[in-house]
């Protein structure tokens, strides 16, 4: 195609369907810089809806044309050139206009970033004028808290009242037409008339300064009038010893007692006073003659008054010449130097002293017998001690296995529940042990003494665990509320501890010793014997096999006593593995039980073993007998001997064996329907029936 036939088709303008006219592409630059700069003046008059309308249509028309085209050329023909030049012509003037919307949606978006960067701009300022605003405020907030904070001196000042204010001050320092409406003033009076009283108070102060000096002057006549007349009341007192020891009223050896008693320490003192108050009670309660010291319960105390009294005095500066110092520093020099070992035990000693007094409590029983008690306090460890001794009117001949009963380390164990006395009640003496290498306070019991728990709340000391106290003061309230209560449980350990003496001393001679009080309790005739009494080691305890449950409920303490009994009857024998715990007879002994005869039958292959167990462990009330129930192991002991008889008799005999049968029947039992044996027994009916 010639360029001339190119140059007359330029200036036509072709308008498609619905297209908007666009005008000839031959004008100068300086129209066409007027035309940009009226297409920003356009965007604002042009809607975008039918521009992007428009863009659409376009690019449709173009997509047609091309096809055309497309359609055109794959042809051929000698007038196709023809129609496609005038379809290239039509797409140049839909590709100006797709331009010219290009060149209107820049600068719409070219407005949108500056309208935005503008409003971003005023919100920026309008935050930092608030930010401001908020920083004023705050200071202007911690200016007020500071004012409304602030203290005065008068404030300190407790001043009285408004209405006692106004009744008792004077109108010339009230004001009252003046302070009523005026809180500054009103304060100022109030503060003019407390200076006043003040004033007053001060006067007052030292005229009774001056009577306290006539007073004082009054009690030193009074004092040497007092002191020339003490030789006389010594006099009269030691004229009347006799008269006290005849009506069994010791006042002077009571006085010397309480003058001892001056240099005990805090916790002893407490136990000293409430002892005696305690014993006093018992005996006024007992007689209605005056008070006086209970013959069941004598307390006293022991040790040396003046190393007591040298605890106290300072220490002595000493001045030494040149020349004693001198020869002290050539006899150190030739000493040797202590090893680390004897400082340590130097330093054990010193922490594990003890008091120089002690007070003892003899506390006797009715059957004359005396528990000795003496109690010490360690100083340094700050806790009370207690060694015990039993005595008895009549010497006892000890059995074998009663050999720990009465032991001065086992007596008193466990008086309360868990408190077995070995280990230091005072949680601080851990971090002093750990200083001098004491692993455990349980090593130095037998030398020391026991320091259970209720020995403490005897001496008035309570170790709180979870808040230790720094220091621990002796509380005379806790000691009384303990005395009593502790005193009963010594006094029926002891009793119990006895009782059980006795009845070991039968047992191990194969004698189970039934009081008549208890006779109706089992039938006439028990023809199973105990052939075996001895006791047990705890180690030993734990490895019998049938004692599997009573170790593993945690009821084999290291505690308790532990015995092996062995009742037999023909072929057939019986072992009773006996947990006897400390505080005997209140909680009873427990029993576990292992039948040799026709193989060997526990509670674990033969139900009526475990019910066997289950009539002297479960229905032990039964068998308690008279209070205070010393007779309940011996009981128990009868109590499994008939039992034994029992499952013996109503053993079903084979038929196959000749011969008479080994365990005829003697007892009368009625038994059910049931594989379980009559157990129970029924007084005064005598026979046995099931629970």
């Amino acid at each position: 195609m010639s360029s001339e036939s190119s140059k007359k088709r330029k200036p036509k303008v072709i308008r498609s369907d619905g297209a908007p006219a666009e005008g000839k592409r031959n004008r100068s630059d300086t129209e066409q810089e007027g035309k940009y700069y009226s297409e920003e003046a356009e965007v604002d008059l042009r809607d975008p809806g039918r521009d992007y309308e428009l863009y659409k249509y376009t690019c449709q028309e173009l997509q047609r044309l091309m096809a055309e085209i497309q359609d055109l050329k794959s042809r051929g023909g000698k007038d196709v050139a023809i129609e496609i030049e005038e379809r290239r012509i039509q797409s140049c003037v839909h590709f100006m206009t797709l331009k010219k919307l290009n060149r209107l949606a820049h600068i719409r978006l070219k407005k949108g970033r500056d309208q935005t960067h503008e409003a971003k701009q005023k919100v920026d300022a309008y935050h930092l004028q608030l930010q401001n605003l908020l920083y004023e405020v705050m200071h202007l907030q911690k200016e007020i808290t500071k004012c409304l904070e602030f203290k005065s001196k008068h404030e300190e000042i407790d001043l009285v009242s408004l209405e006692e204010f106004y009744k008792e001050a004077p109108p010339d320092i009230s004001k009252a037409e003046v302070t009523m409406g005026d809180p500054h003033q009103q304060t100022l009076a109030r503060l003019d008339w407390e200076l006043e009283q003040r004033k007053r108070l001060a006067e007052k102060y030292r005229e009774c300064l001056s009577n306290k000096e006539k007073i004082l002057k009054e009690i030193e006549v009074k004092k040497e009038y007092l002191s020339s007349l003490q030789p006389r009341l010594n006099s009269i007192m030691q004229a009347s010893l006799p008269v006290q020891e005849y009506l069994f009223m010791p006042f002077d050896q009571a006085h010397k007692q309480y003058e001892t008693a001056r240099h005990l320490p805090p916790p002893l003192y407490v136990l000293f006073v409430q002892a005696t108050a305690y014993g006093q009670a018992c005996a006024h309660m007992k007689s209605s003659q005056p008070p006086r010291q209970d013959k069941t319960l004598s307390v006293a105390i022991e040790g040396s008054v003046d190393e007591a009294k040298a605890l106290f005095k300072p220490p002595e500066d000493s001045q030494d010449d040149e020349s004693d110092s001198d020869a002290e520093e050539e006899q150190t020099t030739k000493r040797r130097r202590p090893t680390l070992g004897v400082q340590l035990d130097d330093k054990r000693k010193e922490m594990l002293k003890r008091h120089p007094l002690s007070v003892m409590l003899d506390l006797k029983c009715k059957d004359d017998s005396v528990l000795h008690l003496t109690f010490y306090y360690l100083m340094n460890l700050n806790i009370m001690t207690v060694k015990a001794k039993v005595t008895t009117a009549t010497e006892l001949i000890t059995p074998i296995s009663a050999g720990d009963l009465l032991s001065p380390d086992s007596v008193l164990s466990c008086l309360y529940p868990g408190d077995h006395g070995k280990k230091t009640p005072n949680p601080a003496n851990q971090y002093q042990f750990d200083k001098v290498g004491i692993l455990t306070l349980s090593d130095y019991v037998l030398e020391l003494g026991h320091p259970y728990l209720w020995v403490q709340k005897l001496g008035g000391l309570h170790f709180p665990k979870e808040q230790p106290q720094q220091t621990v003061i002796a509380d005379h309230s806790l000691s009384a509320s303990h005395m009593e209560t502790t005193m009963k449980l010594l006094k029926t350990r002891v009793q119990s501890r006895l009782a059980l003496h006795k009845q070991f001393a039968s047992l191990e001679h194969g004698i189970v010793p039934v009081t008549s009080d208890c006779q109706y309790l089992f039938p006439a005739k028990v023809v199973s014997r105990l052939v075996k009494w001895v006791t047990v080691a705890h180690e030993d305890y734990m490895e019998l096999h049938f004692t599997k449950d009573i170790v593993d409920a945690g009821l084999a303490g290291d505690t308790n006593l532990y015995y092996m009994a062995l009742i037999e009857r023909g072929t057939a024998k019986l072992q009773a593995a006996v947990v006897l715990n400390p505080g005997y007879s209140s909680i009873p002994p427990v029993f576990q039980l292992c039948l040799n005869w026709k193989g060997e039958k526990t509670n674990s292959n033969d139900d009526n073993i475990r019910a066997m167990e289950g009539e002297v462990n479960v229905c032990y009330k039964e068998l308690c007998g008279p209070w205070p129930s010393h007779q309940l192991l011996t009981n128990q002991l009868q109590r499994l001997c008939v039992l034994l008889d029992v499952y013996l008799e109503t053993e079903s005999h084979d038929d196959s064996v000749e011969g008479p049968k080994e365990f005829p029947q003697e007892k009368m039992c009625l038994r059910l329907f049931s594989r379980m044996k009559p157990f129970k027994y029924n007084h005064p009916q005598g026979f046995f029936s099931h629970r």
